[in-house]
């Protein structure tokens, strides 16, 4: 209604009026759903194994590009360990507090001038290899939670070393009490999603702080590439993914990927050209008609800045026609360095999304997402898209180090947020993981004191309705 009420103010007096007024009406609505899908959609995954094709190099092609599926460095093999029913693992313990008015996202760490090349690439090639494994014994599976209290500091120390655990093997996790039970004994400290507001992770348990991953079946075909839990402005400092029920029919391998081992990767030149000119990153496309007065077309732009950005806790630019379509209107994010030092190692990491959100490799992967959530990645000096060649090296790199985790009911991903990068593969089936976003837990300063300041129940509710209402084998067509 506020929205109606300034678009109806600006264009009181033009005979457009009633044209106009759905138009903007519309793309607001549109451009407040994608900005959320869009993000949300950022941890989703095909993991048969025999269907994958080895990772070409991309082409540039007159006619739409094929889709491939994008390879992995590491591929374990699957154990079909059994899980617990969707009745069974859903059990919350009641007698714990509630975790609901849980710590807002910490603002993001940026310590990014500054760094040269050539040193980072060869001091990010000596970490150790991401991630560690911790496979339970029979007597660590009898300890239950006691083992992680007991065990805390080694645990904490391998994540900030290794950038990722991968812990299999343990009954504790199986359900949502008992991974609740396991972050306690480590001392993480539960916050929001840095995009709690978009709506399309929704909880599994709010009392729990644990979010449901991107499950929905209409999304199970869409690819989600490498991408830290992170925007310019908010990023959770760790992360503990855990699988209750894997797909029902194949697929589904959660991605990690370590930030170091890709930044010692990338070839010098390209990663010094990405540092140099920065980068930028469009959340959503937004079609209006060319044909409109432009005073319209920038009172749209008005409105959705003014209403929809700040529901987002984004910094956001609108832009016209950034990548080149006529009327195309683009929510994009700040500059940003493509590399940051780990706030607490001081080690140079690649911090960026853009294995994720390049067009130029979304269009070559399995896609789900509607056009209106389409992004796009640039140079932040020129606004142009990167490069197909700058691309192709950003995929060769990053999915040399993906390992694509076969996890099971019960295994759980714990995640340096800052050191390594997740993903997800497409899936058949029915498939069911969740993850607990923590906030820095010994540093009062870096965690900052804001508790949930917005209630945005509301705005997740209708977000999610409009997914689930998605057909279960929806497809969107980009090319």
């Amino acid at each position: 209604a506020i929205c109606n009420s300034n678009i109806r103010t600006l264009l009181k007096q033009h005979p457009y009026n009633n044209t106009t007024m759905k138009v903007a009406t519309a793309a607001l609505l549109s451009l407040t759903l994608s900005v959320g899908s869009t993000h949300a959609f950022t941890s989703l995954g095909h993991s048969n194994a025999a269907a994958r094709t080895t990772t070409t190099r991309l082409s540039v092609a007159a006619e739409p590009p094929t889709r491939t599926a994008p390879d992995a460095g590491y591929i374990p093999d699957w154990e079909d360990r059994p899980g617990l029913t969707p009745e069974e693992f859903m059990q919350s313990d009641m007698s714990k507090p509630d975790l609901s008015g849980m710590w807002e996202c910490p603002l993001t760490r940026w310590d990014s001038d500054g760094i040269d090349i050539k040193k980072a690439q060869r001091e990010a090639a000596r970490m150790p290899k991401c991630p560690k494994e911790l496979r339970a014994t029979a007597a660590m599976n009898a300890k239950g939670a006691q083992y992680f209290a007991d065990n805390k500091e080694k645990i904490r120390a391998d994540l900030l070393k290794h950038g990722a655990v991968w812990i299999r093997g343990f009954d504790l996790m199986k359900d949502v009490k008992g991974h609740r039970a396991m972050y306690e004994a480590l001392d993480l400290d539960p916050c929001l999603d840095p995009l709690h507001s978009s709506g399309l992770r929704k909880f599994s348990s709010e009392r729990d702080a644990l979010y449901e991953e991107v499950n929905k079946p209409s999304l199970r075909g869409h690819y989600i590439g490498l991408h830290c839990e992170s925007t310019a402005k908010r990023t959770a400092a760790y992360a503990a993914f855990v699988c209750f029920q894997k797909a029902t029919e194949g697929g589904g391998r959660f991605l990690v990927a370590d930030g170091c081992a890709i930044l010692a990767e990338l070839d010098t030149d390209v990663l010094q050209r990405l540092y140099d000119r920065q980068i930028r990153i469009s959340v959503s496309n937004l079609d209006i008609p060319p044909s409109l007065p432009g005073f319209v077309k920038e009172g749209i732009k008005g409105v959705v800045d003014a209403a929809v950005a700040p529901k987002f806790d984004m910094d956001l630019e609108m832009i016209y026609e950034s990548d080149g379509k006529p009327g195309r209107l683009q929510a994009v994010e700040t500059s940003e360095a493509p590399i940051n030092r780990h706030p607490v190692t001081g080690v140079p990491i690649w911090f960026n999304n853009a294995h994720n959100h390049a067009r130029k490799l979304r269009d070559r992967r399995p896609c789900g997402v509607p056009e209106v959530g389409m992004t796009e990645v640039f140079y932040a000096d020129t606004m142009e898209p990167l490069s197909l060649e700058d691309c192709n090296e950003i995929k060769r790199a990053s999915e040399k180090h993906i390992t694509a985790l076969s996890m099971e009911p019960g295994d759980v991903l714990l995640v340096d947020n800052y050191r390594a990068l997740h993903g997800r593969d497409v899936f058949q089936g029915d498939r069911y993981h969740a993850v607990s976003w923590f906030t820095w837990d010994d540093n009062e300063e870096w965690r900052g004191d804001e508790r949930r300041l917005v209630e945005k129940n509301g705005l997740n509710k209708a977000i999610n309705g409009m997914m689930d209402w998605l057909p279960k084998d929806f497809e969107s067509n980009q090319s």
